[in-house]
């Protein structure tokens, strides 16, 4: 992407032709207008521009679904998306307007569940707007007392009839004030026991399903919530509001594994976010210290200015080789075998995150006291990246998956023959 550190271009291993060519379409240059508009605020302008003309969207939906063409290069599943494409686009989102970003990013998460469980009436009523960006979706899932424990929520669906009256209250939703349909997660069995989860100890996985819920529907109300930063997310509150069994996305009980297969899906790319912000401010940093000149000399010729510049690039590689690494390794799996990257998957969310972070805020030292006056490029960056260490899954939570995922491979590992080793030595 930046010429400041790694692209597709130079990791073919990751990478393939058709990736090199989205790239080249998604320079700063190209997604100028896109940038001038995101400076406006106007969410539902930007939205809509990354349907028509963009063509970004299309990229959210597998190619077998009137998605854009993957090139044959993903396995046989029809309901895959190319994860390199979505790193690309969610890396350029993020260098120039990480508000376009947010939008896209939940989109996505607004359709993959119609993607992985959707009927055919529901894919072809929904799917082809949301590629145009005529329609705009939202994932209903974080609630007041349920974030990263997802199967402690308790919105609650109860059947009545030939329907469904759904009860509860969603928080921290993006896309709100602009979504046309919510994928909203509802409990559907017991409730979950006081102090504690209803996760895999309570049986809460297979109490839980997914609706698809229109935004204007009766009983739906919504609130925009103030952000540090002007993305459009807001509460949700539903009162008796009655859907029917056709709103139902997959089966009764499905949607806590819906859930994780559409945030395991779009997870990586939110590291890919993440480098995007960290390549600005890296690329501002530079633009800054070489200008600016203290004692007389540009401040770039100060030891501590440069080790500072050394990290900031060092850190943003390895980012991007662990998002690329981990979008590889999930597009190329076998079908079925998507959980065998969650690990990557974290590695990726957590470190890109976290060095973006540390980028952003070295960026911000350097550029002084510039670097704390509200509109300043550096200033703006470092508010908004700091979401990206919570949503889909917070810091604290990757770590949990990482040390899972590898203690799970240790174990299966066949015993060492200790006196073989000693022996070796």
């Amino acid at each position: 992407m930046s010429g400041l550190a790694l692209s597709s271009a130079e990791l073919p291993v990751f990478f393939e032709e058709r990736h090199a060519a989205l790239a080249a379409r998604l320079t700063p240059e190209a997604l100028a207008p896109l940038a001038r508009l995101a400076r406006t605020h106007d969410a539902a302008a930007v939205a809509r521009s990354m349907g028509e003309p963009l063509g970004l969207y299309a990229h959210l939906v597998p190619e077998a679904l009137g998605g854009a063409p993957s090139g044959g290069g993903l396995p046989a599943d029809a309901t895959a998306v190319d994860v390199r494409s979505l790193v690309l686009i969610r890396e350029a989102l993020g260098q120039v307007a990480p508000l376009a970003d947010a939008i896209f990013a939940v989109q996505g998460l607004g359709s993959y569940p119609i993607v992985l469980a959707g009927c055919d009436a529901q894919r072809r009523a929904i799917l082809p707007d949301v590629i145009s960006g005529r329609r705009i979706g939202a994932f209903a899932l974080t609630e007041p007392e349920a974030g990263s424990d997802v199967a402690s929520l308790r919105t609650e669906a109860r059947r009545e009839g030939d329907g469904w009256v759904l009860d509860g209250e969603k928080v921290l939703i993006s896309n709100v004030p602009l979504a046309h349909h919510l994928v909203v997660f509802a409990r559907t069995g017991a409730p979950p026991r006081d102090g504690g989860a209803a996760g895999e100890r309570g049986g809460g996985r297979a109490a839980i399903t997914a609706f698809l819920v229109d935004s204007g529907a009766q009983g739906v109300t919504s609130e925009p919530l103030p952000m540090s930063v002007p993305h459009p997310i807001g509460r949700l509150r539903f009162e008796r509001c009655r859907v029917p069994d056709s709103a139902r996305l997959g089966e009764v009980g499905g949607g806590f594994k819906l859930a994780m297969q559409t945030l395991d899906a779009f997870r990586i790319s939110v590291g890919a976010a993440a480098n995007g912000m960290a390549a600005r401010a890296l690329r501002e940093a530079i633009a800054h210290v070489t200008r600016r000149r203290q004692f007389g000399a540009p401040l770039s010729e100060q030891q501590m200015v440069r080790a500072y510049l050394a990290e900031m690039a060092t850190e943003l590689d390895a980012a991007r080789l662990l998002v690329a690494r981990a979008a590889h390794k999930r597009d190329t799996a076998a079908a079925g075998a998507a959980a065998r990257v969650s690990t990557e998957a974290a590695m990726a969310k957590m470190f890109a995150t976290e060095a973006a972070q540390r980028i952003i805020d070295r960026a911000v030292q350097l550029h002084g006291g510039m670097g704390v006056i509200e509109g300043t490029e550096v200033e703006r960056l470092y508010r908004e990246i700091r979401p990206l260490r919570i949503y889909e899954g917070t810091t604290e939570i990757q770590k949990l998956i990482i040390a899972k995922g590898i203690l799970e491979r240790a174990a299966a590992e066949p015993p060492v023959d200790e006196r073989a080793r000693d022996e070796a030595r």
